[in-house]
């Protein structure tokens, strides 16, 4: 492609350079820029009018001058070196090896906005995927080729559960052919080296590539993070047949860089200052997962978002909420009480589980013991704020019974260790055990014959 190389400058303000008298720019055109030193730095252009270009900078405009800096637009949106040498390996937020460990040798060069997938080849998610937290694989199960969201809030451990999910996740057929893509956005230098350490003692560096943007990071880079993963992601599906988990976290950071670039360009603000556009850019992120006809491999994706205020209907998780098939909520309650992970499942929800468990995928009892359980804390819970006004002597046994499987469940299926990998058979096994609390007339939602196999009474 032909490289077009300016030395008109008009002005330079913040991260971003206005480039006068240009013709044939495109939006999102990776641009080249050399300053008087001889410097070179790289940015991406923002806004691209008739003889005029907002270009943003990666390393940012310091010291940069209108007179002598040059300007070259490489005709060419970002592209990204793919290939099966990234598992085990640590990027930057823009695909940039940081693990000293030298330079990748691409396969091929992509694009990193993607390509769509045709919604008539796409295949329905299915198949179980085995997290090894109990709290999402007996309540909320996680699908081959789904976007399920957690929601967090300040403080809350989500960083950790992030991190667990990404050592433990794998399928049940076809381990060796099972990788996670993570990708960190708008971290603290804590933060990445946590994950870091995290990933090399647990054994599981090699089969995940992580990407990991700073939050000193320039801004720019925190919008082609996720677009690095994704891609990634795409060519270990779809040119290699692998099963991807890409674990996102946090896709706040990520809209209030969006946020930060809209207002950059001037753009009329939309709801709380966010762009109009956030739901179209957040869809086209979203919407890379899933599994195509006729391709072995399938990307399923796990995006991890705090919720400002712990307000949930705040325009991140809203409309995230509105893409994706559920959500997985975090607990300020639970955490209070030293739950690990916090995970209400009262509000959680994975609207594609039943395509994912039964006996041919996890066991025949699987849902009707959801069914269950999400039943019976649901009337624990009930009953706990009623003793708060009438005392615990004015209830029977029975009420007694649920506030016992409440705890019980908070405190023994919810509550795990965050080293711990639960197995989906060890997952049942401790819901069986709770369920004991209870009387096995009031096991009203799984089959009899499950009851009179799995109940352990003493």
């Amino acid at each position: 492609m032909a490289v077009k190389e300016y030395k008109s400058v008009e002005r330079v303000f913040g991260p971003l350079i206005i480039v006068d008298k240009v013709s044939g720019v495109s939006y999102n055109e990776m641009v080249e820029i050399k300053t008087a030193t001889g410097e070179k730095r790289f940015g991406q252009v923002l806004d691209a009018m008739k003889d005029k270009a907002v270009v943003q900078l990666f390393e940012g405009t310091s010291n940069l001058d209108t007179r002598d800096t040059s300007v070259k637009f490489r005709g060419e949106s970002m592209r990204l070196d793919v290939g099966v040498g990234m598992l085990g390996r640590v990027f930057s937020g823009a695909g940039r090896p940081i693990d000293n460990l030298g330079d990748l040798v691409p396969e091929d060069r992509l694009d990193v906005n993607g390509f769509p997938i045709n919604p008539a080849s796409r295949e329905f998610p299915k198949e179980f995927i085995q997290t090894g937290v109990s709290a999402i694989d007996g309540m909320n199960t996680l699908v081959r080729g789904q976007k399920l969201p957690i929601f967090s809030a300040a403080g809350l451990p989500h960083n950790q559960l992030a991190a667990q999910i990404a050592r433990q996740a794998t399928v049940l057929k076809g381990k060796s052919n099972f990788a996670v893509v993570f990708a960190a956005i708008g971290i603290t230098a804590e933060e990445a080296r946590f994950f870091r350490e995290s990933f090399e003692e647990s054994g599981s560096m090699e089969r995940i590539v992580t990407f990991l943007n700073l939050a000193d990071d320039p801004t720019i880079e925190r919008i082609i993070t996720p677009r690095a993963a994704l891609t990634t992601a795409e060519f270990l599906a779809f040119k290699h047949g692998m099963h991807v988990l890409v674990i996102m976290t946090d896709m706040t950071n990520y809209c209030e860089a969006l946020r930060e670039v809209s207002a950059a360009r001037e753009e009329i603000p939309g709801r709380r200052g966010y762009p109009g556009y956030m739901y179209t850019d957040l869809s086209m992120n979203y919407e890379r997962a899933g599994r195509i006809k006729g391709k072995k491999g399938s990307i399923t994706q796990l995006p991890i978002l705090t919720m400002p205020s712990d307000d949930i209907t705040h325009p991140v998780p809203d409309l995230t909420g509105y893409i994706t098939e559920g959500q997985i909520v975090l607990s300020r309650e639970l955490h209070r009480k030293g739950v690990f992970p916090p995970i209400d499942v009262l509000p959680s929800l994975s609207r594609l589980m039943q395509q994912g468990i039964g006996a041919d995928r996890t066991r025949g009892d699987h849902s009707g013991v959801s069914n269950q359980l999400y039943s019976s804390y649901a009337e624990g819970r009930d009953l706990r704020d009623l003793v708060a006004v009438v005392g615990e002597e004015a209830l029977g046994e029975r009420e007694k019974s649920f506030i016992e499987f409440s705890d019980r469940f908070e405190g023994e299926f919810t509550n795990q260790g965050p080293k711990e990998n639960r197995t989906i058979d060890d997952t049942l096994s401790v819901a069986w055990d709770i369920m004991a609390s209870l009387s096995k007339k009031d096991l009203k939602r799984i089959d009899p014959e499950f009851v009179e196999k799995f109940l352990k009474k003493d």
